[in-house]
C-alpha cells in the first residue's frame, strides 16, 4: 500500500518559472500551457512503477466536468502529450517523487484543487495535494494571448506601475498609477469578481467553461468594473458631487479600489470616471495574465445613435444650446488587451479595444469590446463587439449649427476640433508617452483612410470640406499655472484679397474633461472687427485667477472659444480650444542609498502656488514597500501662500528591482495634484 506523507509544492521554483513569485509566496500560481513542479513525499517504501498506479484529478469551479474542461483526470505517465494534462516523473530519490504537472495551454482559467488516487493491486487510497491558480500565460506560444516580445510581456503583464494620459490634446498630461496587480489578496479580489459576476451566478458551469477564452473574461471583466448591471467596482459620476465618496481625481492605484470593494461585500466603490475605469480593469487583466495597456483617446466623441455624426446646436453668442448626451469628451480612456480571434477572420488578432465606463449597452450589459483595433482602422464595423460605438470615438464627424433670433439656423465652419487625437500609452519599458493613433487611423487624406471610410459608409467625412479665406484658432501664452492670470489670443487669419468686417466674440468657461462646461471665466465682445486683405491678426483675452479659481474643476481645464459674425457674408467662423492648468510639482527626495534588505526614508514636499492659504492638506503614497499606517500623511497646519510643506514616509526594505512611488496632493482648493518618484535598488 503506497502512503502519502506530504506533497510540496515547489512554491519558490515555480514562482520563478511561472513569472509569479509575487504571487507564490503563500499559495501555487501558475501559467497555464507549461509545465510546473510538484513533489511527492511517501511514508515507507517509494512509488514503484511497476505495482503502482498514480491517477491525478484537476478541478474547477463548483460543478467540474470532463465535457466542460474543467475537470480532468490523467495518469503518471511517460511523456508529455500536446494540449493535454498530464504527469511525468522527473526525479525519484529514497522516499521522495518529483513530478512536471503540464496543463493545456487552452485550460480554463481559475482556482483548482488537485487530488491524487494511489491504487496497488485492488487497494486504493485518495489525497489532497493541494489547490492552485491557474493564469493565462503570454510566455506560451500556444496560448490565446501569447506574445512573442519579453518587453513587451514584462510591461503588459507584469509591470504593476504605468502612466495614465489626461489634459488635452495639446497639452498631454502624465498621471502616475499604481496597477498594483500582484499586491496582497489582489488575486483573490480578481477571482471573486468573476465569481459574482452575472454569468456565473446564471450558470456557474458555463462560465467556468468559457473562462479558457480571453474573449470572454475580457467581456466579463469589462463589465464588472462598472456597477451598472451587477456587483460591479465602481460607480461612475460625472457631476463634480462627490461628497459621500471619493472623487475620481484623488485615486493613484487600483488596490485602494479593489480591496474596498471586498471588504464592503461586493457593494460599489464610489466614484470613477473613465480612467479610473480603464485602469481598475488594466489591474485585473494583467492580474490574470491578459496582457493590458491603457489608451487615451483626445477629442473623444461620444455617440448614441451609430450615424457617426455629433450635432451641436449653439445660440447666435456661440453658447451651446440644452443638454446632449451626445458630446465629445476632451479625452476618453479604455484599455487594450492582446489576444487571437478564432472567433473572427484571420488578421484580426492582436490589440483588442475593452471599454468598461458605462456608456452604451451591449447585448444588455454595460460593457463595450474586445473589438480588433485593426477592424476600427479598416472601418469594417460588422466585427464584434461594438465596432461602431468605438470607430465613432475615433472617427465622428462634429457639425456646429448656429440659432439666429428668426430660428433659422447656419452651419458654422469649425476647423479646430478633430475627433480623435493623439491616442496614447505608455512606452514598454520607459516612463514616455507612445503615440498609436496610426494603428485606429490611416494618415488623413490617404486613399486608405477613405476606403475605410467607405467601409464604414462614413458619408460625412467623405463629403468635401467648405474652405474659406478666413481662418481662426486659438493660441495661448506662457505660464499657465493653477493661481495665475494668463493670456489666450484668438489668431485670426484673412488669406483673400478682400477686406472682412465682423464682430468677435470671445468666452473662456471652465470645463470638466468630459465636455460639462461651468461659469464664464473671461470674456470680449469686439463688435466691429476689420481684417485687411492677406493679414493676420491676434485679439488677446486675459484670464483672472479671481474669475476661474471657485469654479475649476479637478480636471483643471478651461474652454475658450471664439466666433467671429460676417453678416454681410451670413458667416459663422468658430474656434474652440481646452487648456490645462499645470498643477504645482511634487518634489520626491529618497533620504539615502537603495539597496536591497535597508530601510528608506522618502522626502516629499510641494509650494503652495495660489495666493490664499490652503487648508485640510493630505499627502496620500502608493507603492511598494509602504505600511499601511503611513499612506496617508495629513499635515495639521495652514499652507500659507507660496510657503512649502513636507512630509516623510519610511519604505521598508525592498527587494532589488524597479519601484515607483506614486503620491496624490489634497487640499480645500487644490485638489489632485499628482507626483512620481522611480526607486532603483541596488544589491546590498
Amino acid at each position: 500500500m503506497l502512503v502519502l506523507e506530504r506533497c510540496d509544492l515547489e512554491l519558490e521554483a515555480n514562482g520563478r518559472d511561472h513569472h509569479t513569485a509575487d504571487l507564490c509566496r503563500e499559495r501555487l500560481v501558475v501559467r497555464r500551457g507549461q509545465p510546473f513542479w510538484l513533489t511527492l513525499h511517501f511514508e515507507g517504501r517509494n512509488y514503484e512503477a511497476s505495482v503502482d498506479s498514480l491517477t491525478f484529478c484537476a478541478v474547477t469551479g463548483p460543478d467540474p466536468s470532463e465535457e466542460a474542461g474543467t475537470k480532468a483526470l490523467f495518469r503518471l505517465s511517460d511523456a508529455t502529450e500536446e494540449g493535454a494534462w498530464a504527469a511525468v516523473a522527473a526525479d525519484q530519490r529514497d522516499s521522495t517523487l518529483s513530478l512536471h504537472l503540464s496543463t493545456p495551454a487552452n485550460a480554463p482559467v481559475g482556482h483548482y484543487r488537485l487530488s491524487l488516487e494511489a491504487s496497488t493491486g485492488y487497494q486504493g487510497s485518495s489525497f489532497m495535494l493541494g489547490q492552485f491558480t491557474l493564469l493565462f500565460n503570454s510566455w506560451c506560444p500556444a496560448d490565446a494571448v501569447y506574445l512573442d516580445s519579453d518587453e513587451e510581456r514584462q510591461e503588459y503583464v507584469l509591470t504593476q506601475q504605468g502612466f495614465i494620459y489626461q489634459g488635452s490634446a495639446k497639452f498631454i498630461k502624465n498621471i502616475p498609477w499604481n496597477f498594483g496587480q500582484f499586491e496582497e489578496g489582489i488575486l483573490d479580489i480578481c477571482l471573486m469578481l468573476l465569481d459574482v459576476n452575472p454569468k456565473f451566478l446564471r450558470n456557474a458551469g458555463r462560465d467556468c467553461s468559457r473562462r479558457s477564452s480571453p474573449v470572454y473574461v475580457g467581456r466579463v471583466v469589462s463589465g464588472m468594473v462598472n456597477c451598472n448591471d451587477d456587483q460591479g467596482v465602481l460607480l461612475g459620476r460625472w457631476d463634480n458631487n462627490y461628497a459621500d465618496g471619493i472623487s475620481p481625481m484623488s485615486w493613484i492605484g487600483s488596490v485602494d479600489i479593489l480591496r474596498r470593494w471586498k471588504r464592503d461585500g461586493c457593494q460599489r466603490v464610489k466614484y470613477g470616471q473613465c480612467w479610473v475605469f480603464a485602469a481598475v480593469a488594466c489591474t485585473v487583466l494583467r492580474c490574470l495574465g491578459i496582457p493590458t495597456r491603457v489608451v487615451t483617446n483626445y477629442n473623444s466623441a461620444h455617440d448614441q445613435n451609430s450615424n457617426l455624426l455629433i450635432e451641436y446646436f449653439r445660440n447666435e453668442f456661440g453658447e451651446i444650446q440644452s443638454d446632449k448626451s451626445e458630446m465629445i469628451w476632451n479625452f476618453h480612456c479604455w484599455v487594450e488587451s492582446w489576444m487571437t480571434r478564432p472567433d473572427l477572420q484571420p488578421g484580426y488578432e492582436g490589440w483588442q479595444a475593452l471599454d468598461p465606463t458605462p456608456q452604451e449597452k451591449s447585448e444588455g450589459t454595460y460593457c463595450c469590446g474586445p473589438v480588433p483595433v485593426r477592424a476600427i482602422k479598416e472601418g469594417d464595423l460588422s466585427t464584434k463587439y461594438d465596432a461602431p460605438f468605438v470607430f465613432a470615438e475615433v472617427n465622428a464627424d462634429v457639425v456646429d449649427w448656429i440659432r439666429q433670433d428668426d430660428g433659422s439656423l447656419h452651419k458654422s465652419i469649425n476647423h479646430s476640433l478633430v475627433v480623435g487625437l493623439k491616442i496614447s500609452t505608455k512606452c514598454v519599458g520607459r516612463d514616455d508617452r507612445e503615440d498609436i493613433t496610426h494603428s485606429y487611423k490611416y494618415p488623413e487624406g490617404s486613399p486608405e483612410e477613405r476606403e475605410a471610410f467607405t467601409r464604414a459608409n462614413h458619408l460625412n467625412k467623405l463629403v468635401n470640406k467648405e474652405e474659406t479665406g478666413v481662418a481662426m484658432r486659438i493660441r495661448v501664452g506662457e505660464g499657465m499655472n493653477r493661481g495665475c492670470d494668463f493670456d489666450v489670443f484668438a489668431h485670426i487669419t484673412n488669406s483673400t484679397p478682400e477686406e472682412h468686417t465682423g464682430r468677435l466674440l470671445l468666452c473662456a468657461r471652465t470645463v470638466s474633461y468630459n465636455g460639462i462646461l461651468g461659469p464664464e471665466c473671461g470674456t470680449k465682445d469686439l463688435l466691429s472687427l476689420s481684417l485687411e486683405p492677406y493679414s493676420e491678426k491676434s485679439i488677446p483675452l486675459r484670464i483672472l485667477y479671481e474669475k476661474y479659481c471657485d469654479c475649476l474643476t479637478e480636471s483643471n481645464l478651461i474652454k475658450v472659444r471664439g466666433l467671429l459674425i460676417e453678416p454681410a457674408a451670413n458667416s459663422y467662423l468658430l474656434a474652440e480650444r481646452d487648456i490645462y492648468l499645470e498643477n504645482p510639482e511634487i518634489k520626491i527626495r529618497i533620504l539615502g542609498e537603495p539597496k536591497q534588505n535597508r530601510k528608506l526614508v522618502a522626502e516629499i514636499s510641494l509650494q503652495n502656488p495660489l495666493t490664499v492659504a490652503l487648508s485640510g492638506c493630505t499627502f496620500t503614497v502608493e507603492g511598494a514597500g509602504l505600511i499601511e499606517e503611513q499612506k496617508t500623511v495629513d499635515i495639521p497646519d495652514p499652507v500659507e501662500a507660496g510657503e512649502e510643506v513636507k512630509v516623510r514616509v519610511d519604505l521598508l526594505p525592498l527587494y532589488v528591482g524597479r519601484h515607483k512611488l506614486v503620491v496624490n496632493f489634497e487640499s480645500d482648493r487644490l485638489k489632485a495634484v499628482k507626483g512620481f518618484r522611480n526607486v532603483i535598488v541596488g544589491p546590498s
